[in-house]
């Protein structure tokens, strides 16, 4: 009778596990502009280490999520501006087991970080375009022009 005890503690604990993780998903991905996508956390073994999770728009932030968690915080906050596509390149060898057929990597730079970031190839249209659209870099860089053309020589 204990060993049913246990067993059953065992499954009630498991669900709710499940069910907070379903729970968690849900809640970011409640407001929109989320992408499912995998981060490479760990190059130790070549072709492993990869962490599915769901990436999270947030202003000029792409917040990743790992999918089995259970924390609030993002795993790792990528910024645009900083971020820089190096290369592009689709599975090869093991990472044709763990990534699907149809998605690519993208090799990225952000700041003096290397990292990579596989995602489906629709996403990637989707990712470089909001990788683009981000605003100037330095607007005080950039002279103002007059709208009424140019300015009258004094003298």
């Amino acid at each position: 009778m204990r060993i049913l005890e246990v067993l059953g503690i065992f499954l009630v604990a498991l669900l709710a596990f499940f069910f907070a993780v379903f729970f968690r998903r849900r809640l970011l991905m409640l407001g929109g502009g989320t992408i499912r996508l995998q981060v490479r956390t760990s190059t130790m073994v070549p072709g492993r280490g990869w962490s599915p999770g769901i990436g999270q728009f947030v202003g000029d932030e792409l917040r990743f999520h790992r999918m089995f968690s259970l924390a609030i915080r993002p795993k790792r906050v990528l910024d645009r501006r900083v971020l820089t596509i190096a290369e592009r390149r689709l599975p090869t060898g093991p990472e044709r087991l763990t990534i699907p057929g149809s998605w690519v990597i993208l090799r990225c730079t952000s700041g003096d970080s290397q990292l990579e970031i596989a995602m489906a190839e629709t996403t990637v249209t989707g990712f470089l375009s909001w990788l683009e659209a981000g605003p100037p870099r330095d607007p005080g860089s950039v002279p103002g022009r007059s709208i009424f053309g140019p300015r009258p020589l004094e003298g």
